[in-house]
C-alpha cells in the first residue's frame, strides 16, 4: 500500500480531463495579461516594418515564439538572408530543447508521443516556468494543454490586435514601434544583470563583440543576421565556460 503523502502527491494526475484543463486555464491567467501587450507591439511592428498582415498572424499562429518574431519580423525588414534568419532563431529558440525535456519528466507517462508533440510547441519560458512549480509530482497532459492554450490564445489576440490597429496610426507612429524590440530586451535583460554576474558579463560581452563586428572596417561586410549569430554563440559558449562551477553549485 503507498504512504498517505504519495497519493496526495499523485491525486492531480487523476482528476476529470476537463478539471486539469481548466485548472490549466486558471494558471496561465497571469501570463495572458502579460503577453497581451507585448503582442500588441509585435502587432505593430510587423506592421510597421512592411510586412503583409497575415505574415505578422501566421507568424502567432505557427511559431508562436515572442523573441524569435520580434527578432524574424526585424531581420526581415533589414533584407537578411532566410537561412541567416533561420539560423538565428533557431540558437535563439535552443532553450526549448531543455525546458521541454525537463516538462516530460514530470508528465504521466502513459502520454503518447502525440501529445507530448502538441505539448511541447505550446511550451514557453513563461508556461515552463508556471507548470515547473507546480508542487504535484506528476502533471496531467490537460493540465499543461489549458496553460498552453490560454497563452497562445492571449498571444494570437494580441498580435490580431497589434496588427489591426495599427491601420488607425499615423505613419510615424507605426515606425517607431521598432524600438519595441529592444525595449523587450533590455526589460528582460536588466533585471537577470542585476542578480547575476555570469548574466552581466555574458551580455557586456555580447554587446561589446557585436559592436566590433559593427564597427571595424574588416567585418563591414557580414550581414547583420550573422553578427547576431556570431556575438550570441561566442559569447553564450565563453560564459559556459567561465561560469561552469558556477552553474553546478
Amino acid at each position: 500500500m503507498e504512504p498517505a503523502n504519495n497519493m496526495i502527491q499523485q491525486h492531480p494526475t487523476a482528476e476529470a480531463p476537463w478539471t486539469s484543463f481548466t485548472a490549466g486555464l486558471k494558471a496561465g491567467i497571469p501570463i495572458a495579461i502579460g503577453y497581451i501587450p507585448i503582442a500588441i507591439a509585435f502587432g505593430l511592428l510587423a506592421k510597421a516594418s512592411g510586412a503583409p498582415d497575415y505574415l505578422g498572424l501566421l507568424m502567432s499562429l505557427l511559431i508562436f515564439a515572442g523573441a524569435s518574431q520580434f527578432v524574424g519580423i526585424n531581420l526581415l525588414s533589414l533584407g537578411t538572408a532566410f537561412s541567416e534568419i533561420v539560423l538565428t532563431t533557431f540558437i535563439l529558440n535552443l532553450r526549448h530543447f531543455l525546458m521541454c525535456a525537463a516538462i516530460s519528466q514530470r508528465i504521466e507517462k502513459t502520454t503518447s508521443k502525440r501529445w507530448m508533440a502538441l505539448l511541447a510547441f505550446g511550451i514557453t519560458d513563461e508556461t515552463f516556468t508556471v507548470a515547473a512549480l507546480q508542487e504535484q509530482e506528476k502533471l496531467s497532459k490537460h493540465f499543461i494543454l489549458g496553460l498552453n492554450v490560454m497563452a497562445f490564445a492571449a498571444w494570437n489576440a494580441g498580435t490580431w490586435g497589434g496588427v489591426f490597429l495599427a491601420a488607425g496610426l499615423p505613419e510615424s507612429l507605426k515606425i517607431s514601434m521598432g524600438i519595441a524590440l529592444y525595449v523587450m530586451f533590455i526589460g528582460l535583460l536588466i533585471p537577470s544583470m542585476k542578480k547575476s554576474r555570469s548574466v552581466l558579463v555574458v551580455a557586456l560581452l555580447a554587446m561589446g563583440l557585436h559592436a566590433l563586428l559593427q564597427w571595424l572596417p574588416l567585418l563591414s561586410g557580414l550581414s547583420t543576421g550573422w553578427k547576431i549569430i556570431i556575438a550570441t554563440m561566442f559569447s553564450a559558449t565563453t560564459g559556459a565556460i567561465l561560469f561552469k562551477e558556477e552553474d553546478e553549485q
